[in-house]
């Protein structure tokens, strides 16, 4: 007897599911089980937690060490932010429609970040740094994480450029503007959301940035992750916990802003 196209197709959709649901629960686990470690009443990180309090968050935002740390990484990454979608605006509109030998080579070049492995990176900017005397400094470390951040960056302008009719920039030009007025009163407009989405992607890797950071820290400048990291060494408290989940849950609330902000624009 022959299934029908229906009956063989429900099998392979419950296979789906269940295949989706079980990777989606390998990858969230993890994080559920620090939120629930950040409100446990044991000192150390156990799981399960024997009770449940909110003395980890109090000790986190009344000590200065930890708010100090909080505070720099957040201004580092609102620099990194300005600073990549500063430099990836211009580098997005060259790579697309600039006609010069190079290129395709010039591309590649710049999402060579991507690719390297991050530590090698880290050696290399550190080593730049430490000749120029720069290490530990707000500007060593804006610098070192608008290199891995643009790419992510150019990508998304670049994307938004493609998807940009160009005719309708070029009609504004023929109706009396000047190129320059075009760009900004039409072009900018347009690709808006991929400027919002590359500032948002920049913002997110320079938040969450450990392995630069770490190379670039000193005793008076720290970010969140490298407080974290050398805390870690040192004791298991489940105020690492606390960061943990601020650090989640700061970046699930920018990847709500995007997705709201993409919706938006979907609809204008």
């Amino acid at each position: 007897m022959l299934l029908s196209p229906n009956a063989m197709g429900r099998p392979l959709r419950t296979g789906l599911y269940v295949t989706t649901g079980v990777i989606a629960a390998f990858l969230l686990l993890p994080v559920v089980f620090i939120i629930l470690l950040s409100f446990g009443s044991s000192q150390w990180l156990v799981f399960p937690p024997p009770g449940w309090t909110l003395k980890w968050y109090e000790q986190f935002f009344s000590n200065p060490e930890w708010m100090d740390a909080a505070l720099a990484s957040l201004k580092v990454a609102i620099l990194t932010t300005v600073a990549a979608v500063a430099l990836g605006l211009p580098t997005a509109f060259a790579l697309v429609r600039g006609r010069f030998p190079g290129r395709e080579m010039l591309y590649g070049l710049f999402t060579m970040p991507m690719i390297v492995p991050l530590v090698i990176i880290a050696v290399a900017v550190y080593a730049l740094f430490l000749k120029l005397g720069y290490t530990g400094t707000l500007f060593a470390f804006v610098v070192s994480h608008v290199i891995v951040a643009l790419p992510f960056t150019i990508i998304s302008i670049i994307n938004s450029l493609k998807l940009f009719d160009q005719s309708i920039e070029d009609a504004a030009v023929i109706c009396g503007a000047s190129r320059l007025q075009a760009i900004f009163k039409v072009t900018f407009p347009a690709i808006r959301p991929g400027m919002i989405a590359g500032g948002l992607f920049a913002f997110l890797v320079s938040w969450d940035e450990v392995v630069l950071s770490v190379m670039m820290a000193s005793p008076d400048l720290q970010t969140l992750p490298v407080k974290m990291w050398t805390t870690l060494r040192q004791d298991l408290s489940p105020v690492i916990a606390v960061a943990s989940t601020l650090l989640i849950g700061l970046s699930l609330l920018v990847m709500v802003i995007a997705a709201a902000l993409r919706r938006r624009a979907e609809n204008a």
